[in-house]
């Protein structure tokens, strides 16, 4: 005979529904949670929507945790951790600068900073004085400090495999817009600017340097005293080939420019002949040839009205006395100096 079925007592049957129930909440709870921490929004950004994280090279974890603090950007700080460990972001920790938006959930965050999809930084140098004006004004803008730039600018045996010295190094650096990922180093700008000079310096501009008689280096020293005589494109080849007839007769450039590197005063209006005795290899008053460096970063515009000087008979030029920007040009000394007595008496008119 079969066995009789043992009938579940009302009892057992409210115990196993409440226990059913109490599971099936569990679960509900823990789906809850989970897609809480993965998927609820936990960046706040204040006023602004899109800030900027920066991550320093050689960050672990813990230090992303205290710069997202810091800057107040976790809603909660315990999710973000615990997501990020799902992620395994704990352990690919990758520097940069990222920019996050208002909203996001710890996976699209997580997710951001693990990709290494950095936000560039836009460099922008030219007209620039020194070595010591580029290094301060990249400084801050990338990781690699001013102080770590300027040093090598300054080191013989790095600059050595580029083919400059601290005199020249200037040279390397083509004005332009740059973009770099923030976390670049000192020696990584360089490497860079190497490439971006490699490709400015074609086989075109070098052939023309060659045919001027001039180094790339020696192109980019006179445009930089062409930079500081002119602010006039249009006239910039006609500047450049007065300095290239004095060079080649031997003169002196005797170029006013130089007198003001001289004298570190760069804000003098007008050269007088007691800056013509600063002994200084910059001042071509008192030495023949070019000076050792630039004196300023050179423009493109200039580099290249060296490279296609104008062809000309003129010795000499000065300042117009209408204050145009232009100058007016001479082949003879007593033209010249019919010129300059022109604009030195403007120039006395006008209090300068």
């Amino acid at each position: 005979m079969a066995k009789k079925k043992k009938k579940i007592s009302p009892g057992a049957k409210r115990l196993i529904l409440s226990f059913t129930a109490v599971l099936l909440f569990s679960a509900l709870l823990m789906v809850w949670s989970f897609y809480n921490k993965v998927f609820s929004p936990n960046v706040k950004t204040g006023d602004n929507a899109t800030p900027f994280v920066y991550i320093p090279t050689g960050s672990g974890f813990m230090d992303v945790m205290r710069i997202l603090e810091k800057q107040g950007l976790l809603k909660n700080s315990a999710s973000f951790q615990w997501v990020a460990e799902q992620m395994k972001y704990t352990r690919q920790v990758k520097p940069g600068k990222y920019q996050v938006k208002r909203g996001m959930n710890n996976r699209e965050l997580i997710a951001l900073l693990r990709s290494g999809k950095q936000v560039p930084v836009r460099l922008t140098f030219s007209n620039l004085r020194s070595t010591a004006e580029l290094a301060g004004a990249i400084g801050g803008k990338i990781e690699a400090d001013s102080a770590s730039i300027s040093f090598l600018f300054h080191d013989r045996e790095h600059l050595k495999r580029y083919g400059f010295t601290p005199e020249n190094s200037l040279c390397l650096m083509i004005p332009n817009t740059y973009e770099f990922r923030w976390n670049t180093s000192a020696e990584e700008f360089f490497e860079r600017m190497a490439k971006e000079y490699k490709k400015f310096w074609n086989e075109k501009r070098k052939a023309k340097a060659r045919e001027a008689g001039f180094s790339q280096v020696q192109v980019s020293i006179l445009a930089s005293i062409v930079e500081k005589e002119t602010r006039k494109n249009d006239e910039k080849p006609i500047v450049a080939g007065v300095y290239i007839n004095r060079y080649q007769k031997g003169w002196k450039l005797e170029a006013d420019p130089t007198l003001v590197y001289a004298s570190g005063d760069f804000s003098l209006r007008r050269v007088l002949n007691e800056h013509k005795e600063i002994d200084s290899p910059y001042n071509t008053y008192l030495y023949t040839g070019l000076p050792p460096g630039p004196i300023c970063m050179p423009s493109v515009s200039s580099i290249d009205a060296v490279l296609n000087y104008q062809k000309h008979e003129y010795m000499f030029f000065c300042a117009r006395e209408d204050f145009s920007g232009y100058h007016a040009f001479a082949k003879s000394y007593d033209q010249h100096l019919l010129n300059a007595r022109r604009f030195q008496k403007e120039l006395d008119r006008r209090g300068i």
